[in-house]
């Protein structure tokens, strides 16, 4: 699949999806820009995607049915097409941009959430780099904010340091869970560096008056980012060995 250039995005046609159908759809975008050579993708092959244990939060156990229901699903959706292929065996392919009406930094970053849910801006800088070029959090912060106003991404928690923030596409139903688990974290991020937790909102404020508590700031972000490093090298590997595995076949 050529990649679409960076353009104005299309009316979107997007609606929420259940946990099955995100980690389907984020592995289909993911492998499309890591792994090219071997995309589109085989149900086996999607299958062995969703269930790899780097760069996937929760780990999950899916099966070649709950694969193909959910893409018959997000078919239906007009998320993803199968291909006319040659072979034996089916592929299938995403329509994500078309779908989401993003770019392609936009799609980098909602393909990290939808496989990894809510986390932090530097955690998620990280790992969407991986994909698209994202050199810093200057470069993420207009790219969340244009998706937060299009209602593709929420902001979980408030803005500043250590700032958690995940996709719109769940279920409603699933949406409180999702931001008490959000504030939980941070508040236990918050605990962990030596912050009042009702305080944290204003350490930025008075970093002149308590530069220790700016000092833990600046290295939670540190290691935020650092820990999302590893991520994307062991992807990248696994990416490297998907690769050379399908150039073998």
């Amino acid at each position: 699949m050529t990649e679409l250039p960076n353009r104005a995005p299309d009316a979107p046609k997007w609606k929420p999806l259940d946990a099955r159908q995100r980690r389907v759809l984020g592995v289909l975008i993911e492998k499309a820009k890591t792994t090219p050579a071997a995309y589109p993708m085989s149900v086996n092959a999607i299958v062995t995607g969703c269930n790899q244990k780097n760069n996937r939060d929760p780990i999950t156990t899916l099966d070649d049915f709950g694969v193909e229901k959910a893409l018959d699903e997000l078919r239906n959706m007009g998320a993803v097409s199968e291909v006319d292929w040659l072979g034996r065996v089916s592929k299938y392919k995403h329509h994500a941009y078309e779908w989401l009406g993003v770019t392609r930094p936009e799609l980098a970053v909602l393909a990290e959430l939808l496989l990894r849910g809510a986390q932090q801006l530097g955690e998620l800088r990280g790992r969407a780099a991986r994909m698209e070029p994202i050199e810093d959090l200057a470069a993420l912060k207009p790219i969340v904010s244009a998706l937060v106003a299009r209602g593709l991404m929420i902001e979980l928690t408030p803005a500043g340091r250590g700032q958690f923030v995940s996709h719109n596409l769940y279920l409603p139903e699933e949406l409180a869970d999702v931001r008490a688990a959000a504030i939980g974290h941070a508040a236990a991020e918050s605990s962990s560096a030596g912050l009042p937790i009702a305080a944290s909102r204003t350490i930025h404020a008075e970093a002149p008056s308590r530069p220790r508590a700016a000092d833990s700031a600046d290295l939670s972000a540190e290691i935020a980012e650092l820990r999302a490093e590893v991520s994307r090298l062991r992807e990248r590997v696994a990416d490297l060995e998907a690769k050379l595995g399908a150039t073998s076949d």
